[in-house]
Formats: C-alpha cells, sequence, structure tokens
C-alpha cells in the first residue's frame, strides 16, 4: 500500500501537469507511463549487464546499444532540466518508437504498442518534477507498483467522460473471487482498457495458489501464455500492458483488436476464462461487423455482439462473469430474445447478480447486471441463480461515498456455500430461499416458460405491509373540529384588536 505521503506526492505532480496546460487525465498517465518505460528498460539493461559479470560473457540481447548510454533513465535522471528535457524529446522518443518487438530479454507485447508515442510535457521544470518522483519509487516491490498505478488510475474515474474505461475495483474483485480463477486457466477481457480485469485475476491467483507458482512450467505460463487482454486504443493498450507490468506479470498478451471486426474471433474456443465490461453504448453496421457473429445473432447492438463473441472464444467448460446493461435481461426484440434463448437452452446461464443504478456513477447512471455462464454448446441450465445487490459499498450518487451497508461480501459468501454444497452433492441453502429474499433460485423450466427473461424483477416477489388507515369520516370531523378552533382563535383576536 502506498503512503499517504506518496499519494500527496503523485497528487501534486498531477496538480503541476494539469497547471502546464495537460488537462486530458488519459494523456497524464500515459506520460507517466512512458517514463516509467524508459526507467523498466534501464532495469532490463542492469540485470543484463550483471549477468554478463557473472558469466563473464557478452551482454546478451542488449536494450541500449554502444553510444546510446545518454539515453539510459539512470544517465537522464541526474542531468539538469533543460538537457534531460532535449535527450527525451529529440532522442528517447525516437529510440522508444523504433523498438518494434525487441526489448532485450523481456518479449512482451508492450514495446509494440510504442510505435506512436508522443511526448507531450510542456516543461523542463514538470518533467523534471516528474522524473524525480518516478526515481523516488521503490520499483523492485510490487505491490507498491502496483498500487501506485492504480491510484493513478483511480484519478480516471474522477475525471468524468473517461470514467467509461474503469471498472470499480470492488465490482471487479466480486467477479474475480465469484470465478475463481484456477493457476491453468486462460484469461481473456477482449476490451480490456487498463486491464483491470486481468490484473485482479493475477492477483487472486497469486493470493490463492501461490505454490503453483513455484513449478517452472506453471510460473512460465502464468507470465507468457495465461492473460490475454484487446482493445483498438494505443493509448488504453500502453497503459494497460504497463498496469500488467507493474502488477508482476512479465510478457501479458495485450493486442491491438477490434473484437467485434471480420476475422477479430480468429482465437475462437480458446479461453477458459472470460472477464470483461464490453462497451455498451451505440451500435455498429453490419457491414463492419463480423460476419461470424453476425450468423449467432443479427444485431448491431454491441453489448449483444459482445456476448456472441465471449461464446465464440471460450473453450467448451470454459466460463465467462461480463458486465451487461439491463436491456439485455429483458429486451424484446428479436436478437435479444434469441441470444438469451442460446444462453439459457444450449449454453449453461448460472447466475443473474443485479447491480444498483448508481454503481457506475459519476459517468454513467445505466442499470446493469452481471451474467455468469459456461460454454457446454449442449445445454445444461438447471436453476439459475438471482441475487439483487442494493448497496455495494458506496452511495449511489455521484460523490459515491464510503457508506456502511454492502451487499457484496453477503452475495459471494452465498455463491460459494451454494457452489460447494452442489460439489458435494448436497442441497443449498440458496434453494430453500423465498423470491421474497435478496438472492434465490428459478427453475429453468419457469425462465423458458417467461420467454427467457432474466430480469429479477420477473421473479422477484416484494412483501406489501398492510397499512390500516382511520376512516375516512372520522378524518374530516377532526379537519371540521380544527377548522371550528381556527375560526373562534381569528374571532377572538379581531376582537382584541377592535
Amino acid at each position: 500500500m502506498i503512503t499517504g505521503e506518496l499519494k500527496s506526492r503523485i497528487d501534486r505532480v498531477w496538480d503541476a501537469f494539469w497547471s502546464g496546460g495537460i488537462s486530458n487525465p488519459i494523456e497524464v498517465i500515459e506520460q507517466i507511463t512512458y517514463l516509467l518505460f524508459i526507467r523498466r528498460l534501464d532495469d532490463l539493461q542492469v540485470l543484463a549487464e550483471k549477468k554478463a559479470r557473472t558469466t563473464r560473457g557478452p551482454i546478451e540481447d542488449p536494450v541500449f546499444l554502444p553510444g546510446q548510454e545518454h539515453l539510459r533513465w539512470g544517465r537522464l535522471k541526474n542531468t539538469a532540466p533543460v538537457e534531460m528535457f532535449e535527450t527525451i524529446d529529440r532522442h528517447v522518443f525516437p529510440f522508444l518508437r523504433s523498438l518494434g518487438g525487441r526489448i532485450g530479454g523481456d518479449g512482451s507485447t508492450y514495446s509494440e504498442h510504442m510505435k506512436g508515442a508522443r511526448f507531450t510535457i510542456p516543461t523542463a521544470a514538470l518533467l523534471s518534477r516528474v522524473v524525480d518522483m518516478l526515481d523516488a519509487i521503490p520499483m523492485a516491490d510490487r505491490d507498491t507498483n502496483g498500487d501506485l498505478y492504480e491510484y493513478m488510475l483511480a484519478k480516471i474515474a474522477t475525471a468524468g467522460t473517461n470514467g467509461q474505461f474503469r471498472t470499480p475495483r470492488h465490482i471487479i474483485d466480486l467477479m474475480v473471487r465469484m470465478t475463481a480463477p484456477q493457476p491453468g486457466d486462460e484469461i481473456c477481457d477482449p476490451a480490456c482498457g487498463t486491464a483491470g480485469f486481468l490484473v485482479a485475476a493475477s492477483e487472486y491467483v497469486r493470493e490463492t495458489h501461490a505454490g503453483a507458482l513455484l513449478d517452472a512450467t506453471q510460473r512460465e505460463h502464468f507470465h507468457r501464455s495465461m492473460f490475454h487482454g484487446y482493445d483498438f486504443d494505443s493509448t488504453m493498450l500502453r497503459i494497460g500492458s504497463m498496469n500488467m507490468l507493474l502488477h508482476g506479470i512479465e510478457s501479458p498478451d495485450i493486442r491491438y483488436r477490434d473484437s467485434l471486426s471480420e476475422g477479430a474471433s480468429e482465437d475462437a474456443a480458446r479461453y477458459s476464462l472470460i472477464l470483461a465490461n464490453p462497451p455498451f453504448a451505440g451500435s455498429l453496421d453490419y457491414e463492419s461487423t463480423a460476419k461470424d457473429l453476425q450468423r449467432v445473432v443479427r444485431t448491431k447492438k454491441t453489448e449483444l455482439l459482445f456476448l456472441a463473441l465471449f461464446l465464440k472464444l471460450l473453450a467448451p467448460g470454459g466460463r465467462a462473469a461480463v458486465i451487461v446493461p439491463d436491456g439485455v435481461l429483458f429486451g424484446s426484440s428479436k436478437a435479444h430474445r434469441e441470444l438469451r434463448r442460446i444462453l439459457v437452452e444450449e449454453q449453461k446461464l448460472d447466475a443473474v447478480v443485479k447491480l444498483p443504478s448508481g454503481v457506475f456513477r459519476p459517468y454513467a447512471g445505466v442499470s446493469t447486471a452481471i451474467l455468469f455462464f459456461t460454454r457446454t454448446d449442449s445445454g445444461g441450465t438447471e436453476d439459475v441463480w438471482f441475487y439483487d445487490v442494493r448497496a455495494d459499498g458506496f452511495s449511489l450518487d455521484d460523490k459515491r461515498n464510503p457508506i456502511e451497508a454492502n451487499d457484496l461480501p453477503d452475495a459471494l459468501a452465498r455463491w460459494q456455500a451454494m457452489r460447494a454444497g452442489r460439489a458435494s452433492a448436497g442441497t443449498s441453502e440458496e434453494a430453500a430461499r423465498a423470491r421474497t429474499d435478496q438472492s434465490f433460485l428459478v427453475s429453468k423450466a419457469e425462465i423458458v416458460a417467461q420467454g427467457h427473461d432474466l430480469s429479477i424483477n420477473r421473479y422477484q416477489e416484494i412483501e406489501y405491509e398492510q397499512v390500516e388507515h382511520r376512516d375516512p369520516l372520522v378524518i374530516i370531523a377532526d379537519i371540521e373540529q380544527l377548522e371550528g378552533e381556527i375560526a373562534r382563535g381569528l374571532d377572538e383576536l379581531k376582537a382584541m384588536l377592535s
């Protein structure tokens, strides 16, 4: 956890960016990300040099070639602000753009995302302050690195229009813990943004399967082939990749891809777990949308196309937890009804977790839910678990201040208990819960009978308290008595004044 002092320093640098003319928080983080990458390159070179000294051999795959020593972080940080500014602008950034897929010993796709790198820090003084702040951070500490970047990314959520890039961390954690990633999983987010889902999944695996990562083969899988993210925003690719790197993932597969375009589903039936909050605003032209997705569900709605994509990307037996707008649950169009039918009858729909409408405030007030499903291609839906989240630990207004009421721990505990009961062929407490409770099970037969409607309001029962009201004539008599008392009081007041 980063200290209050470090947070204050980051805040001061952030304020300096704003006063220096960079008001877009995405651009601020992007510029900081470039500098973090420059420092990482120097760290890789230092490791290669230490290895060469130990083996008494040449430096293998050097990042910096002879004559490029002035581009290294260790040299740059000690130069005068004006000289540092000119070197980074005229030499370091052209060097970054020329890296291609080559980073000495790293193999990360991150260097591919540097082709469009632009240096936009406006002054030498601001650059010097940022470099000093980043140099003071102990980059060998994975937790500090990750917490630092998470703190900076959290500023996106407070910046208004750019907040759509960041799903609240507590919602991500709920989805990750409910799906319980395993060391052998291949995890994908086809709309990864800042890679929050992939980061949370990696932290969960470290936390719950630390022993598995001691195995060399498993460790190689964890660092190089477990986490996959796609996005069509180059800035997001850079930020998401750095987020993964700072959380200790050496070579995440974060790639440019328009997930809904023709040919984008080339990784069909590959992944065992999908975690995503895809964009669900607007629609696409038929011509620009992958034909294989249109064959699943003919629509221009992005939220439905992403669901079709998830089903295609999942391997048989693969599971998914994805956020969808409420309209997916009860929409009456042919595409809506067909996709729900596929989830319920051809695949295995596990759960619908209804979220309160204020979860994504202040930048969106749309009502959403989390769908949990498993690809089987042979059905398997029996009972679907519904949970009505009414409070998530924060106020549901634009301020989103912490509050005591929080249903998320209860939702997770009930889900885990239900799964454990089913795994042991035992009975679940959820099966006995009434439709008036916050969570309950609904049979597949009932869902089919309701036209595959997945709205919790369709099945939830509400208890109304019977309230006894007084007889209207008695109420009228009381009013007449009060009016009489008022009239007498007025008469007395007039007599006193006359």
